[in-house]
C-alpha cells in the first residue's frame, strides 16, 4: 500500500468515526444537556464537572484508564467480548466509544446553555395544549435553539476529528481499522516525511478553519433572523 493510499483510508476512517461519534453524542447529549439545564440541586455542579473534566483532563489519562476498562481481563472488556465475540480494545469501536467521553462536553455544554435560556412559558402553554414532550421538543425547543446544535455538532465533529491521544491509547495504529489521520500525521513526522506531514496538516487546519467559519456564519444569521422576527 502506498502512502497516498493509507492516508485516504486514513481519511476515510476517521471522517466515519467522526460521523458515528457525533450521531451518538447528539442522541445521547441532548437529553443529558436538558436534564443540567433544567436540574435545580447542589449535585448538579458535580454532574457538570464530570462532563467537562475532558476539557482539562489529558487525552492519555482518559485513554489508559480506557484501555484498562476494554482490556479482555476487566468486566467491561469481558462483557463486550462474550457479547460481539471480539476484542474492544484496539478496534474501531473502542475509538468511538473514547472518542463520545473524550468529545461529550463540546456537545452538552453550548446546548445545556441554549436550553437553560429558554422560558418555560411556551412549553407550558404547549402541553396544556396536549402536546407530549417530543412533539414539544421539535416544534418548540429545536427550533429556538437551532444555532446551538449547529455549535454543538460541528464542535463534536471537529474536535472528533483532530482527536489523538484517546484514540493511539486503546486504538493503537491499525491501517483501515483505527488510523486515523492524527496518527497518520504523528507516523510521517516520525520517518521525517515531513512533505507529506505539510500536507496532512495544512488539509486539518483549512478543514477545521472552514468548518468553524461555517459555523459562526450559519449561527449569525440564524440569529439575525430571530432578531428581525422578535422585532417585527
Amino acid at each position: 500500500m502506498t502512502e497516498a493510499s493509507a492516508d485516504i483510508l486514513a481519511l476515510i476512517t476517521t471522517l466515519k468515526m467522526a460521523a458515528v461519534t457525533t450521531i451518538i453524542l447528539l442522541i445521547i447529549g441532548t437529553p443529558l444537556a436538558w436534564y443540567l439545564a433544567k436540574w435545580q440541586s447542589k449535585k448538579k455542579v458535580f454532574f457538570e464537572a464530570i462532563v467537562a473534566l475532558p476539557l482539562v483532563l489529558p487525552p492519555t489519562v482518559l485513554g489508559f484508564y480506557l484501555l484498562l476498562a476494554f482490556s479482555p481481563t476487566s468486566l467491561p472488556g469481558q462483557i463486550w467480548q462474550t457479547a460481539t465475540g471480539s476484542q474492544l480494545a484496539f478496534s474501531f469501536s473502542a475509538i468511538v466509544i473514547g472518542s463520545v467521553l473524550y468529545s461529550l462536553p463540546f456537545v452538552v455544554q453550548p446546548l445545556q446553555k441554549a436550553f437553560e435560556q429558554l422560558g418555560d412559558q411556551q412549553l407550558e402553554a404547549a402541553a396544556m395544549l396536549g402536546a407530549g414532550p417530543i412533539d414539544r421538543f421539535f416544534s418548540i425547543v429545536f427550533p429556538l435553539t437551532k444555532a446551538s446544535f449547529i455549535t454543538a455538532t460541528a464542535l463534536g465533529f471537529a474536535h472528533t476529528v483532530g482527536e489523538f491521544g484517546v484514540v493511539l491509547m486503546i486504538g493503537g495504529n491499525i491501517p483501515g481499522e483505527t488510523r486515523v489521520l492524527s496518527i497518520a500525521l504523528f507516523d510521517h513526522v516520525e520517518a521525517f516525511n515531513y512533505a507529506n506531514a505539510h500536507l496532512l496538516s495544512a488539509g486539518l487546519l483549512i478543514a477545521s478553519l472552514v468548518l468553524l467559519s461555517l459555523v459562526y456564519l450559519l449561527g449569525n444569521n440564524y440569529n439575525s433572523k430571530r432578531v428581525k422576527a422578535i422585532n417585527s
